[in-house]
């Protein structure tokens, strides 16, 4: 037990750890480096040692056993959460920005009387302060919260921090709690459909705007993005115009993305769509207006027609396969 310690709440979807889960456990590591503790990953649910070898970039796996934490019900995960904490005392608790997470954090922040900071996607601690830089409308305005208060809770916005690797540190430890029901219990989970591939977990990306021009050309992105070995995703206006389904959008409604290529073809660069591609690890930009925000944001940018361009790295793509 150390004071400097960073704890993540980890959470279960469709019988395995959440890929958002993953994402926090980056976060805590980032944290836990700069404060000297240890990252501790709790599980609530009826079988969290099943999903301890996910967890296993932890340092310590706190898992809560219960039939009352099989779906999620506020009172139940609530007392769970505050008896660990109260028993872990961690400088920062890390929430997902979920259902779940976006419940139970300020909840517990006011069981704890703690502060909780919201759209968090940076993070700076020393041993006093712990600072964090919060993204609010659309990603136009940021702001720097901070705060000497522990434990700090917070809720990370999904795509801020890559996932942590896993080097199977953690050791696996059970931790007694008398929970009670509450008014609200667990009956049904409803999934929605499988339906779309998860654009946030694709290492390419290709993807388009308005300057595609029209439906018949997103057969061209398409090949490019089968050709790059990635997925075609788009920017609002294309989903709009239901040129391609919801899960494929990129921005502040629709997903963050952290690709390792993200090439924006035919795309402004309004803020509402950098949000969701900021993190990307090179972006290329094509577009035909020089003064395009989207260049502000590309590594590189390229000043041409998309569907000159398209077609031609295909080809150009294409032709190297053949020749090796």
């Amino acid at each position: 037990m150390s004071q400097q310690d960073v704890m993540l709440v980890a959470e279960v979807e469709g019988g395995t750890i959440s890929d958002s889960t993953m994402e926090l456990m980056g976060a805590a590591r980032h944290l836990a480096e700069r404060t000297g503790g240890d990252v501790l990953a709790a599980i609530l649910g009826t079988d969290g040692s099943s999903h301890a070898m996910r967890l296993a970039g932890a340092d310590r796996i706190l898992i809560v056993d219960d039939p009352l934490l099989a779906g999620y019900a506020p009172q139940p995960f609530l007392e769970a959460l505050e008896a660990i904490v109260d028993r872990e005392r961690p400088r920062v608790v890390v929430f997902a920005s979920s259902t779940l997470g976006l419940d139970l954090a300020p909840s517990l922040a006011a069981k704890l009387q703690a502060p909780c900071i919201g759209n968090c996607r940076a993070f700076a601690i020393d041993q006093n302060s712990f600072k964090a830089t919060c993204s609010f409308c659309a990603g136009k305005l940021m702001v720097e919260a901070e705060t000497e208060a522990s434990p700090t809770l917070v809720n990370v916005l999904p795509g801020a921090f890559h996932p942590a690797e896993q080097d199977g540190r953690g050791t696996v430890e059970s931790v007694p709690v008398a929970l009670g029901a509450g008014a609200i219990c667990f009956e049904e989970m409803l999934p929605a459909d499988a339906g779309d591939i998860d654009i946030t977990q694709q290492d390419v990306l290709v993807s388009v705007g308005r300057g595609i021009q029209q439906e018949d050309n997103m057969e061209v992105a398409e090949e490019l993005a089968e050709a790059l070995e990635g997925a075609l995703c788009a920017s609002r206006p294309i989903v709009d115009q239901g040129w391609l389904p919801a899960t494929r959008q990129v921005g502040k409604s629709g997903m963050i993305v952290k690709p390792r290529l993200y090439l924006a073809l035919g795309i402004s660069g309004a803020p509402e769509h950098v949000e969701g591609m900021a993190g990307a690890e090179l972006t290329i930009a094509v577009n035909t207006d020089p003064e395009a925000p989207i260049f502000e944001t590309a590594d590189f940018g390229i000043e041409l027609d998309v569907m000159d361009f398209v077609p031609e790295l295909t080809e150009a793509l294409k032709r190297k396969k053949v020749a090796h």
